[in-house]
């Protein structure tokens, strides 16, 4: 009889000592790594709606970026921290061309995200392609892995994939 109250003492001991591990000996959980991308596009791509998709932020009210802006975007394993170029704070004539100051911004990342408008015009386009090319070719960021999203697609103008993926 005493040794059956013996280890039902043991067992409970046991079963204490692990719920007291559990509950207060835990700790924090261990920070999720943080990545630094950069978000270019031509005016008008989608660079903020997309941005605030993915924040989970209300569609309503989306405004344009006007110099830059630096969004977290959380996910489970990791947090990205996406910095948008928008269109210059002051456009003066013949000042409002913000993507020659783009490389200045490039500094730390470690991914790009190109948003391109799948619904613009042929010009459009056109320096749309040449910015992607300036972008892969710029030291900083030849090395890095790019996503190119086709925005748009819900528009009735909008190219299809195969007609955006004709080569560059």
């Amino acid at each position: 009889m005493s040794e059956c109250i013996q280890l039902s003492f043991a067992v409970c001991r046991i079963g204490m000592y692990t719920c007291f591990r559990a509950l207060c000996c835990k700790g924090p959980p261990p920070p999720r790594p943080e990545y630094d991308l950069v978000c270019i596009g031509l005016t008008g791509s989608g660079k903020t709606s997309l941005l605030s998709q993915l924040c989970s932020e209300s569609p309503e009210n989306i405004v344009s970026t006007t110099g830059f802006s630096i969004k977290a975007v959380p996910f489970q394993n990791a947090i990205l921290n996406v910095k948008e170029l928008g269109v210059p704070i002051v456009v003066l004539k013949g000042a409002d061309n913000i993507r020659k100051y783009w490389s200045r911004y490039y500094q730390g990342s470690q991914g790009v995200i190109f948003v391109l408008d799948s619904a613009s015009s042929e010009d459009d386009l056109e320096t749309a392609r040449n910015e992607l090319h300036s972008a892969l070719q710029h030291p900083q960021l030849c090395t890095l892995p790019f996503l190119i999203l086709a925005n748009h697609q819900d528009k009735p103008a909008a190219r299809s994939i195969q007609e955006e993926s004709q080569p560059l």
